[in-house]
């Protein structure tokens, strides 16, 4: 390195230079702080919250909402079954594998849902089960043609609601953790042909994700998860599977436990500009929790509707698999994995269509599409990209109402204080 000369020109010099590391400094700041304000969208909604609840078709948990698609009778072999009504908080946990909805999807006969024997997948949820999901449906947006977008149970699911695929995954994993923490010799199964799974792989994986395009263009969010248990480092998440992001510091910043810190960020003024939600077993609507779900996702949407983000946010309630019980609609096959059977979805939000029933073909990947075209975010190149949007669940141009909290059972305290329950779907 050169020495620099005494006297008055070594001070001018110095002088220089700290001046254009000012200016750099300045320059960079100027930069980012560009980067950030061009991340906040042009519209209306400045955050997307999704909320996923476990294992119900759309026939067994909104049966005879009015002016939607549901029936009273199923079919079985060809013999017509009626549904019978199930309490909320009980039941068995049915087969709703990979192999198992081919079996009950028969070639689009959906006439073969009898599980080992019984007809308990022949069900429904009387209303006043679940209070607080049709006053939602009623006040806002229902969807009657909503499809999970594989054809298999909650961890390709949940893949499917970040990355628009699963890495072919087609089941559960083999093991209770699943993702880059299980154990070295557990196994996911990938899709095979006709309703086959293929020999396993290590429920790791590494391709891009809603994560990776939300992060590029530096819009917030944030991934709420159950866990970790005590004995094992399960979260329910499905980032856990994605290498570079549990691995990487997304997964301090981003992916929070417990879940329901949720409700103290809220209220904190917290809300990450995109958000998902996956709620401990307890509050999941999964087969033998207690009936507390509706209550958990209502003191949710509550919180955000009583807070300043109600007139920019929309929120997306859905459940991520069928849960192996009975649906009358052939779902549309658009590839190997998909799609899977009707769930139901509740879209939330100031420009949600009040009293509307979609009847339009949504999937859970369409989510995605949403945030892309929310946020300018491009496509992943995955489901996303023949995924319906929802934008004929919105209407723009009404003015946004005041929020009506839903009544709730149980007050937000009762969940701030809930013993953990552990992850709702390890099956």
């Amino acid at each position: 390195m050169a020495l620099l000369p005494k006297g008055p020109l070594r001070t001018v010099l110095i002088a220089a230079a700290v001046a254009a590391l000012l200016l750099a400094a300045v320059a960079w700041e100027l930069a980012h702080v560009t980067q950030r304000v061009s991340a906040k969208p042009s519209g209306p909604i400045q955050h997307v919250v999704v909320i996923m609840q476990e294992n119900r078709s759309f026939d067994h948990l909104f049966n005879g909402f009015p002016g939607a698609d549901t029936v009273q009778f199923g079919m079985n072999q060809g013999v017509r079954v009626p549904l019978k009504p199930v309490p909320l908080g009980g039941g068995a946990d049915v087969d709703h594998t990979h192999t198992g909805w081919w079996q009950q999807w028969d070639n689009g006969k959906m006439d073969n849902f009898a599980n080992r024997g019984t007809l308990l997948p022949y069900s429904y949820i009387l209303p006043s089960e679940t209070v607080p999901y049709w006053t939602l449906a009623k006040s806002f947006t229902l969807g009657d043609r909503m499809f999970q977008s594989n054809t298999g149970p909650s961890f390709v699911a949940h893949q499917y609601m970040i990355a628009g695929q699963s890495g072919k995954a087609s089941e559960n994993p083999n093991s209770f953790v699943w993702g880059c923490d299980a154990n070295p010799r557990s196994r996911v199964a990938l899709v095979g042909p006709n309703g086959t799974d293929l020999p396993g792989v290590y429920p790791c994986f590494d391709y891009k994700t809603m994560a990776d395009l939300l992060d590029a263009k530096g819009i917030t969010w944030r991934y709420y998860a159950p866990g970790p248990t005590t004995d094992l480092f399960f979260m329910l998440s499905a980032y856990q599977a994605i290498r570079h992001i549990r691995f990487g510091a997304d997964w301090h910043a981003d992916v929070i436990s417990p879940e329901t810190r949720v409700l103290t960020d809220i209220a904190n003024g917290k809300l990450a500009q995109v958000t998902w939600i996956v709620p401990e077993l307890a509050n999941s609507d999964h087969p033998g929790a207690p009936p507390q779900g509706p209550d958990w996702v209502a003191s949710i949407v509550n919180a955000i509707g009583q807070s300043k983000y109600w007139n920019n946010t929309t929120i997306f309630i859905a459940w991520d698999d069928w849960g192996g019980f009975y649906d009358h609609v052939p779902p549309p096959q658009t590839d190997d994995m998909g799609l899977g059977f009707r769930v139901p979805v509740i879209v939330v939000g100031p420009y949600a269509k009040r009293g509307y029933i979609s009847h339009v073909t949504h999937e859970s990947s369409g989510f995605l599409r949403y945030m892309e075209e929310i946020f300018d975010l491009g496509s992943l190149g995955t489901r996303d990209t023949t995924a319906d949007d929802f934008r004929d669940c919105f209407d723009y141009t009404q003015p946004p109402a005041p929020y009506i909290p839903v009544k709730t059972r149980h007050a937000p305290e009762f969940f701030l204080k809930q013993q953990p329950s552990g992850p709702p779907d390890t099956d």
